[in-house]
């Protein structure tokens, strides 16, 4: 039995908590939050205790693993000291939004030996997971493109969008390690664009966009096309599309049911896309908790690293770079 510290108390963390709880290895012990309020219901909801402070969740001998769904500021010093006391670790993307300090915490949880897992939790997602596993099989032959979209269904606050370290390093770091992951090869060279088309606001206040598109290459010349949009009035959309030398593998986005509707007025007419990245990635979520608890009861090595993390975010900078000055940029 693994006994687990979830570290949040936020969406995400209730997210993480109600998997822990849903699998037979572990044992959610204790969720941590700052604020009390939020922390005692979903503690309360699945039979573990609350606490306001994490650093004291961490150090508990009654802990093997811990999962930090906190504010980006805080999981180098969460992360660090877990490493510290010899407990495996689930931390959120990204390790930091400064690129010095994730590269320093990797190094230092890889001498260490470290058993940290970073959270690209669409790896988990069943259909991603299955194009992985076709790629490996030979099914399309060697992988020549990868293209990626991925929108949002609306802006989020201005709070978040002030502290995320903008669009690149908050949502589309999730599709530059999809891009790695299904390429199978590490990109090389980056080329973006950014927009500010749904909120002008943007350049003034936090020099982000809200609409990009990335092109990476591999040494070898492989590709990827990633586009993001903050809006997109029809739904959550994310779509994947690999081509290979002798055949293509592409997803679909998911709806609440298949069911197409033919009228006089209408034809193949289908439900709305799911919401947004709650609902979407609901079995990713579980999945992606699984996997560690799993590597954690089996000692395995964590399917997905702090390498990965820092190779993501080294993307992340580089398309900043690339937008803003208009060259395309080798990582």
């Amino acid at each position: 039995m693994v006994r687990i510290a979830v570290l949040g108390a936020g969406r995400i963390g209730k997210i993480h908590a109600a998997s822990v709880a849903a699998n037979a290895k572990a044992k959610l012990v204790v969720i941590a939050d700052p604020f009390a309020d939020a922390v005692k219901p979903v503690a309360a909801a699945h039979g573990a205790e609350a606490m306001t402070d994490a650093m004291a969740a961490i150090e508990r001998t009654d802990v093997d693993a811990v999962v930090i769904g906190t504010p980006t500021d805080t999981h180098v010093a969460f992360l660090m000291r877990a490493v510290e006391l010899g407990k495996a670790v689930l931390c959120e993307k990204p390790i930091d939004l400064d690129m010095a300090k994730s590269e320093s915490a990797a190094a230092e949880v890889e001498r260490r030996g470290g058993k940290v897992m970073l959270a690209f939790n669409r790896r988990f997602d069943s259909t991603f997971a299955e194009m992985r596993r076709a790629i490996d099989a030979g099914r399309i032959g060697d992988v020549r493109q990868v293209v990626i979209s991925s929108r949002d269904p609306g802006m989020p606050p201005p709070a978040y969008v002030k502290t995320s370290g903008g669009i690149f390093r908050d949502m589309t770091i999730h599709d530059f390690d999809m891009a790695r992951w299904l390429l199978g090869e590490e990109p090389v060279l980056v080329t973006a664009v950014g927009s500010r088309l749904i909120d002008p606001a943007l350049v003034s206040q936090y020099d982000d966009y809200d609409t990009v598109m990335v092109v990476l290459q591999t040494a070898s010349g492989k590709q990827a096309h990633i586009n993001n949009c903050r809006e997109a009035v029809y739904g959550y959309d994310q779509r994947v599309e690999v081509l290979g030398a002798t055949g293509m593998l592409t997803q679909d986005n998911l709806r609440p049911t298949t069911m197409r509707l033919t009228t006089a007025e209408l034809t193949d007419a289908r439900e709305p896309l799911l919401n947004f990245f709650l609902e979407r990635y609901a079995q990713a979520y579980r999945a992606e908790m699984d996997a560690f608890i799993d590597a954690i009861d089996g000692g395995k090595p964590m399917p997905t690293t702090v390498r990965d993390g820092v190779l993501a975010l080294r993307l992340a900078e580089c398309a900043v770079e690339s937008a803003r000055s208009g060259q395309a940029v080798r990582v």
